[in-house]
C-alpha cells in the first residue's frame, strides 16, 4: 500500500465490476473497445508495479536528465487494470504485436529491492529499459533476467550493488549501457568486453575498484566511455588503442598510474580526454597531434613532468587545455601560430614552468580563461602581450616571480569582459589620479602582496563580490563606499596600515549579506565602528591585532569572532575536506527537509585555511574551548570513500554529525567509534555498505547516542546485539538497507525509544517480543520484510503507540482486537500479509483517534464488524479482499464522514453497493470486483 494513496482535488472512481446493472451512457461508444496491449504484458507490468515502493515527498529530489532539470512524478499512477497498458505513461508498445518494447520509469520517485523472479523478466520483447534517478537497489541480475532483446539499458543514479553475471544473461544486442552512480563493489567484470555492439558505456561514480580489464578493448564500436570518479588502479591497458570510434574518454578521479598511454594516440576521433586527478607520471608525447579532433584535454592534478609540448596547441579543434597542478618544467612554447587558435581555456597553474611568457600568447585571441599562476618568469615581463586578449573573463597571473611592476590602470583598460583578475604576489602600480576605463563586470580582484599604497578606487563602479588587498602598504581610511557594493561577500584588508573606517551609508550597508570581513594587523584605533551592527549577514569578522579601545559593542559579540577555532580542530577539518570529492552539477538534486526544499551546495567552499573554522558553514563550536561540537554536511553533493584513519576521528568533542544525502561510502565506523560524546548521528541516504554487525557493534560503544539514522544505504548482514547498549536512544532508523536475520532481544533495553523504523530490509522471524518493553514507542515501522507469526495480544503494553506499519510481511493469525484499544493509535497498516480469521475491534465506547486503517490483501473473513461505524475519525480505510461471505450492510460506513480514501474492492458479497451519498470529502473510491 506504500505510496498508493495520492489525494487529489477530484473524485477518482475505479469501478471495475463483475455485474453492471441499469446504467447506459452514450459516451461509452467513444471509448475503444479493444486494447492493443496483450493481457500477459499488462499482467506483468501490474505485478512489476507491486514489486517496488512509491516513495513519499521526502525522497523527491529533482533529477538531471539530458542536462535538463526534471521533477519526479509517479508515472505508475496511470497503470490501471482495466485500461490499455500501451497508453500508460512510460510504456511504448509494438503497434503490430501489442508487446511492450520500451519501459521508461526514470525519475519516478520509486525505490526498493528487486526480487529474484521479478516479473520484468516476462516482458520478453523489451528493447529499452530506463530506470534512472530512482532508489532501486540489489543485484541487477534479478532485474533484467532474460531480456535478450535489450538495446538500451539505463540504471544510473540508483543503489544497485552487483554486476550481471555473464553466464546468466544475454545482452549481446546492447548498444547503450549506463550504470553510473550506483554502489558496485569490486572490479569491472571482464565479460563486459563481450558486448560487441556497445556504443555508450557509463560507469561514472559507481564504487568500482581494481584494474581496468583489457577486454574493454574489444568494444570496437564504442564512442563514449566514462569510468571517472571510482577507485580504479593500475595503468590504462594497451587494448584501448582498438577503440578507434571513441569520441569521449573520461577516466578522471581514480588512482590510475603509469605514463601517458601511447595506445590513446590511435583514437583519432577522440574529442574529449579526461585524465585529471590520477597519479599519471612522465611526459606528454609530442605526437599528441595525432588526436586531430581533440577539443578538451584535462590532465590536471597528476604528476606529469617534462616540457609541455608546443604541438598540443597546434591541434586545430582544441578548445580547452587544463594541465594545472602537475610538475611540468622548462619553457612554455606555443610553436608556430599563423591564425588565431580556437583555444578558449588554458590553465597551467601550479607547475614548475620557467622563462619568459611567450609573446605568441597574444595570438590566442579567443581565450576566455587564462591561468599562469606560479609561472617562474625569472625577470622582466611585457604585460602588453595580453592586450590583444579582448575576450578574457578569467585571468590569473599571480606569483610570476617578476621584477616588472604592472600598471594596473593601463592593464585594466585592455579588457572589457573581465570578471576575475588575480595578480597576487606581483609588483603592481595602482594610482587613483587618472580614471580607469576597464571591465564593467569585475567580480573578483586579488591584489594580495602587490606593494600597492592606495586603495583601488575604481572598484566603486564594479559588481565586486570578492576583494583581497591584504599584505600591502595601504594607509589612511577604509573608504565608506565599500559598504555600498551590493554583492560583496569577501573583503580582506589585513596586514596593511589602515587607521580608520570612513563614513558609510547605513541604508546600503543593511543590504550586505554573508560578508566575510578580515581586517587584522592594521593600525585601527578608537571604538569599533557602529556601522558594523548594520552588516546583518556578517559571517566572519577579524579585527585582531589592532589598537581598538573601549567596550566591545553587543552587536559585535553576536558576530563570529576571529579564530575561536582551535588550530588542531581546523587542521582536522581541512584534512577531512581533502578526503572527499565535490561532485559535479549533475548530482545537484534539491533535498527535502520537513517539506522544505533545500538546494544542494558544497558547504566546504567556505572552509579557508586562514579563517576561523567556527564560522565555516556546517560547523558549530563550543564557545569557550573552541572545539567543534556539530558538523553538518548534509545535502552537499559530496562523495568519498572513507578511510580507516579519517581525520574525522580527531574531532573528539563532536556531539552531532550529519553527513546525510550525499554519496559517501567506505569504512566510516573506524572513524567515529571513538567519538564518545556523539548524541546525534545521521548517515542516511549514502552508499555505506559495511556489514550491519560491524556498524552497529561500533555504534554500540557510543553510549550518549539519542538519534541514529542509517536509512537508504547498502548495509547488509545481521543487527548486532550490542545496539542494546544504546540505552539513551530515542530515534532509530535502519530502513532501506539489506539487513537480514531477526531483531535481537537486546532491543528490549532501548526503553527510551520513541521511533523505530526497520522497513524495506530482509528481516525475518516472529514479532520481536522484546519490543513490548518499549513503552515510550510512538512509531513502529516494519513494512516490507519477511516477518511471520502472530501479532501478540499484549501489544497494548505499547501504550504510547500512534503509528504501526507492518504491511508487506507474512504475519498470520487473527488481528488482536486489543490493538484498537490503544488510546493514542492513529495509523495502522497491516495490508499484504496472511492474517486470517474475523476482524474484531473489541469494546469501543468513545470514538477512537484512529485516522488510517489498512488491512486489505489478507485472508480476513466474516462480517465486517458494525462497530466500525464508531471510528468516526477515519480518513483512510482499506478492506480490499476481505471475504465477507454474504450480505454486507453498507450503511455502517455512513457515519464515517471524514473519509477521503475508501477501498472496499473484492469483498465477496452479493449485496449491491450504493454509498456515494454518505461522503462529502471522498476523493478516492475503490469498488472493483463488487456489484455496484
Amino acid at each position: 500500500m506504500k505510496g498508493f494513496w495520492n489525494l487529489t482535488s477530484t473524485i477518482s472512481l475505479i469501478l471495475s465490476v463483475l455485474f453492471l446493472f441499469g446504467y447506459s451512457y452514450e459516451v461509452v461508444s467513444a471509448v475503444p473497445t479493444t486494447h492493443l496491449c496483450r493481457p500477459d504484458q499488462r499482467d506483468a507490468l501490474l505485478q512489476f508495479k507491486n514489486e517496488f515502493e512509491v516513495l513519499n515527498s521526502s525522497f523527491a529530489y529533482h533529477c538531471i536528465i539530458n542536462n535538463t532539470i526534471v521533477k519526479p512524478h509517479r508515472k505508475t499512477e496511470s497503470w490501471m487494470n482495466n485500461s490499455d497498458c500501451c497508453n500508460w505513461e512510460g510504456i511504448t508498445c509494438n503497434p503490430n504485436s501489442g508487446e511492450v518494447v520500451e519501459l521508461d520509469l526514470s525519475c519516478s520517485n520509486l525505490g526498493g529491492k528487486f526480487h529474484s523472479k521479478s516479473s520484468l523478466r516476462n516482458l520478453h520483447s523489451l528493447t529499452t529499459l530506463l530506470l534512472s534517478n530512482n532508489e532501486f537497489s540489489g543485484p541487477i541480475m534479478s532485474l533484467i533476467g532474460n531480456l535478450s532483446h535489450l538495446t538500451s539499458l539505463d540504471l544510473s543514479r540508483n543503489g544497485f550493488s552487483e554486476f550481471v553475471p555473464s553466464s546468466k544473461v544475454d545482452l549481446s544486442y546492447l548498444t547503450f549501457l549506463d550504470l553510473s552512480s550506483n554502489s558496485f563493489s569490486g572490479p569491472i567484470p571482464s565479460w563486459i568486453g563481450n558486448l560487441s555492439h556497445l556504443t555508450y558505456l557509463n560507469l561514472f561514480f559507481s564504487q568500482i575498484s581494481g584494474m581496468i580489464p583489457s577486454s574493454i578493448g574489444n568494444l570496437c564500436n564504442l564512442t563514449y566511455l566514462d569510468l571517472s570518479a571510482n577507485n580504479i588502479v593500475g595503468e590504462i591497458p594497451s587494448s584501448f588503442g582498438n577503440l578507434n570510434q571513441l569520441t569521449t574518454l573520461d577516466v578522471a578521479v581514480n588512482r590510475l598510474n603509469g605514463s601517458f598511454p601511447i595506445a590513446l594516440l590511435n583514437l583519432t576521433k577522440l574529442s574529449y580526454l579526461g585524465l585529471y586527478e590520477n597519479q599519471f607520471t612522465g611526459t606528454i608525447p609530442h605526437n599528441i597531434t595525432s588526436l586531430s579532433k581533440l577539443t578538451t584535454f584535462d590532465g590536471s592534478n597528476n604528476a606529469f613532468t617534462g616540457t609541455l609540448p608546443s604541438s598540443l596547441f597546434t591541434i586545430p579543434s582544441m578548445d580547452r587545455v587544463d594541465m594545472s597542478d602537475n610538475r611540468f618544467n622548462g619553457i612554455l612554447e606555443f610553436g608556430n601560430i599563423s591564425s588565431p587558435p580556437k583555444l578558449r581555456m588554458l590553465d597551467v597553474n601550479n607547475n614548475n614552468l620557467r622563462g619568459p611568457i611567450p609573446a605568441t600568447i597574444s595570438k590566442f585571441t579567443n581565450l576566455v580563461r587564462l591561468r599562469l599562476s606560479h609561472y617562474n618568469t625569472q625577470g622582466q615581463v611585457d604585460f602588453n602581450i595580453f592586450s590583444h586578449l579582448k575576450r578574457l573573463e578569467d585571468l590569473d597571473l599571480s606569483y610570476l616571480n617578476t621584477t616588472t611592476a604592472l600598471d594596473l590602470n593601463d592593464f585594466l583598460s585592455y579588457f572589457k569582459r573581465l570578471e576575475s583578475l588575480v595578480l597576487s604576489g606581483n609588483p603592481v602600480s595602482a594610482t587613483n589620479k587618472s580614471p580607469v576605463s576597464g571591465p564593467l563586470f569585475l567580480r573578483n580582484l586579488e591584489l594580495s602582496g602587490c606593494g600597492i599604497t592606495e586603495f583601488p578606487e575604481f572598484a566603486v563602479n564594479q559588481h565586486m563580490q570578492s576583494l583581497d588587498i591584504s599584505n600591502n602598504k595601504i594607509k589612511g581610511q577604509v573608504p565608506g563606499w565599500l559598504w555600498t557594493l551590493p554583492y560583496l561577500t569577501y573583503l580582506n584588508l589585513s596586514n596593511n596600515t589602515f587607521t580608520g573606517f570612513g563614513n558609510s551609508t547605513t541604508v546600503l550597508v543593511s543590504r550586505l549579506y554573508s560578508l566575510a570581513l578580515l581586517a587584522s594587523n592594521n593600525n585601527f584605533t578608537g571604538n569599533i565602528p557602529s556601522f558594523i551592527c548594520d552588516l546583518r549577514g556578517l559571517s566572519i569578522l577579524d579585527l585582531s591585532n589592532n589598537n581598538f579601545s573601549g567596550v566591545i559593542p553587543p552587536y559585535v559579540s553576536a558576530v563570529p569572532t576571529a579564530h575561536l577555532c582551535r588550530q588542531a580542530q581546523r587542521d582536522a577539518l581541512l584534512q577531512f575536506k581533502n578526503e572527499f570529492e565535490v561532485l559535479d552539477s549533475s548530482f545537484a538534486y534539491d533535498c527535502y527537509f520537513d517539506d522544505d526544499i533545500v538546494k544542494r551546495h558544497p558547504k566546504t567552499e567556505s572552509w579557508w585555511n586562514n579563517s576561523d573554522c567556527c564560522t565555516w558553514e556546517g560547523i558549530t563550536c563550543n564557545v569557550k574551548p573552541g572545539e567543534v561540537i556539530e558538523l553538518d554536511l548534509s545535502c552537499s553533493y559530496l562523495g568519498a570513500r572513507f578511510h580507516s584513519n579519517s581525520s574525522l576521528q580527531n574531532l573528539h568533542s563532536l556531539t552531532t554529525l550529519d553527513l546525510s544525502r550525499n554519496r559517501f561510502s567506505g569504512q566510516i565506523m573506524s572513524s567515529i567509534r571513538n567519538l564518545s560524546h556523539i548524541t546525534s548521528l545521521n548517515l542516511s541516504r549514502n552508499l555505506f555498505s559495511d556489514p550491519s554487525s560491524i556498524i552497529l557493534s561500533s555504534i554500540g560503544n557510543l553510549s550518549h547516542l539519542t538519534y541514529l539514522n542509517l536509512n537508504l544505504n547498502q548495509i547488509s548482514g545481521k543487527i548486532s546485539s550490542s545496539i542494546g547498549n544504546l540505552s539513551n536512544l530515542t530515534y532509530l532508523d535502519l530502513s532501506g538497507n539489506n539487513i537480514v536475520g531477526e531483531i535481537p532481544s537486546s532491543f528490549g533495553n532501548l526503553n527510551q525509544l520513541t521511533s523505530l523504523n526497520v522497513c524495506v530490509n530482509r528481516l525475518n522471524g516472529s514479532f520481536a517480543i522484546a519490543l513490548l518493553n518499549l513503552t515510550k514507542l510512538s512509531s513502529l515501522v516494519v513494512f516490507d520484510n519477511q516477518f511471520r507469526g502472530t501479532i501478540p495480544h499484549n501489544i497494548t503494553s505499547l501504550s504510547s503507540l500512534t503509528d504501526f506499519d507492518g504491511s508487506n510481511n507474512a504475519f498470520t493469525g487473527t488481528l488482536p482486537s486489543s490493538f484498537f484499544t490503544i488510546p493514542s493509535i492513529d495509523n495502522v497498516d497491516l495490508s499484504d500479509n496472511q492474517l486470517n480469521g474475523i476482524l474484531e475491534f473489541g469494546n469501543i465506547s468513545s470514538p477512537p483517534k484512529l485516522r488510517v486503517l489498512y488491512v486489505g490483501q489478507n485472508n480476513l473473513r466474516g462480517p465486517i464488524p458494525a462497530t466500525i461505524s464508531k471510528f468516526t475519525n477515519l480518513v483512510r480505510l482499506g478492506l480490499s479482499n476481505y471475504k465477507t461471505q454474504g450480505p454486507v450492510d453498507f450503511s455502517i460506513f455512513s457515519h464515517l464522514k471524514l473519509l477521503e480514501v475508501l477501498d472496499l474492492s473484492y469483498l465477496h458479497t452479493t449485496t449491491p453497493i450504493d454509498i456515494l451519498s454518505y461522503f462529502k470529502r471522498l476523493n478516492k473510491l475503490f469498488l472493483s470486483g463488487n456489484h455496484v
